[in-house]
């Protein structure tokens, strides 16, 4: 096939939702060295990514998303650049726009739970355009990317499209830049850890309430949570204080990828309680590094990990409080389970992923 002209939408690009549109462009550069490839950056993020391969450029695009200028000007943007093909790495885009189009859907979370972060009439509205949006973009995008075969199906019955519309190219996991530092908080400590966001889907609420259970029968283990804090804690701050476990869980908030390392490392195990997740990268990373893993059994999560995690229902806190149980005080266990996550981890590949997706571009260009 002779030379085509792919657009890729990467306006959330670098940032950790855009963490797959940077490996996908990372690895395109790699695998295709025949199409010509211009890569949509915010204007201010020009300077994050420099192509290595003389088929891909950086171009600004200052539209941001969910605006009118993304509606209108966006509009002209892609149809001056004469693409063969736009692949947009999210749902939001240009419903106006009439060429070839690929769109990646990472999954319907956003579609089924609120922000408690956003006023709650403004993010009703953006969440009912966002459900519209979803369908019609399904609908019209000449083929879909889902991250999971979950998703995949999620999709498809969503939207009322064939399951054949939809192409799965699985994420990746990679090891963190930074060496191993010592986090002093729990250091000396018997500690488990988990994903401290809270956000409704992430299920911070019955984490809590499963390790006070925990806690009655270890009470010499700690709870540390992770991940980039707001407003929201305050409730389960209080809720923490009311079961007395102010001293034992320790809400670290974001801390630097190098910390976050050594304490996957030296946990008694990582709990990912998450209700919702497109593919769950997270729980792969404490795989990665070393870390025994006890998951929720919803969503994508058994279809991601396998047979390397200790699953629990995520809605049932005393289920949630055994399995943390079991794992902790079974070092065999825990010793089976990083085994099985260092092999798990294994099974997937960025690069991969990057083929895959150019699979799917040569179909739609070929008419197939």
């Amino acid at each position: 096939m002779p030379q085509k002209h792919i657009v890729i939408e990467a306006r959330n690009m670098p940032t950790s939702t855009g963490r797959y549109v940077e490996m996908l462009v990372r690895y395109l550069e790699k695998v295709d060295t025949v199409n010509r490839y211009s890569v949509l950056l915010y204007p201010d993020k020009m300077d994050t990514w420099v192509p290595t391969n003389p088929n891909f450029t950086a171009v600004p695009c200052p539209y941001k998303e969910y605006s009118f200028a993304e509606q209108l000007g966006f509009v002209k943007q892609l149809n001056s650049l004469n693409a063969d093909l736009v692949h947009f790495s999210m749902p939001q885009q240009p419903v106006l726009y009439n060429g070839a189009v690929v769109t990646t859907i990472q999954d319907l979370t956003t579609a089924r739970f609120r922000n408690p972060d956003k006023n709650i009439v403004v993010f009703w509205i953006k969440q009912q355009i966002y459900k519209w949006l979803i369908k019609y973009v399904s609908r019209k995008s000449k083929h879909l990317i889902a991250i999971s075969d979950f998703v995949r199906h999620d999709i498809a019955e969503y939207a009322s499209i064939p399951l054949d519309k939809i192409t799965v190219t699985h994420e990746a996991v990679d090891d963190f830049d930074e060496a191993p530092a010592p986090l002093l908080s729990v250091v000396g400590k018997r500690y488990i850890m988990g994903d401290g966001r809270a956000r409704p889907h992430k299920n911070l609420a019955r984490q809590i309430e499963a390790f006070a259970k925990v806690h009655e029968t270890h009470p010499d283990l700690y709870f540390l949570l992770t991940g980039k804090q707001d407003e929201a804690i305050n409730e389960h701050k209080r809720r923490i204080e009311e079961l007395g476990l102010s001293e034992f869980v320790i809400i670290a908030g974001f801390i630097p990828d190098g910390q976050l390392k050594w304490a996957m490392a030296h946990c008694q195990a990582y709990i990912w309680a998450s209700l919702s997740e497109g593919f769950g990268l997270p729980p792969l990373e404490a795989m990665l590094h070393g870390a025994p893993v006890a998951s929720s059994n919803a969503s994508c999560m058994p279809e991601v990990l396998g047979e390397a995690a200790h699953y629990f229902d995520p809605y049932d806190t005393d289920a949630m409080a055994q399995a943390i149980s079991e794992l902790v005080d079974n070092p065999e266990l825990q010793e089976t389970l990083k085994q099985r996550g260092a092999q798990q981890v294994q099974r997937y590949s960025w690069k991969r992923m990057a083929e895959q997706s150019r699979a799917v571009y040569e179909k739609v260009l070929s008419g197939a």
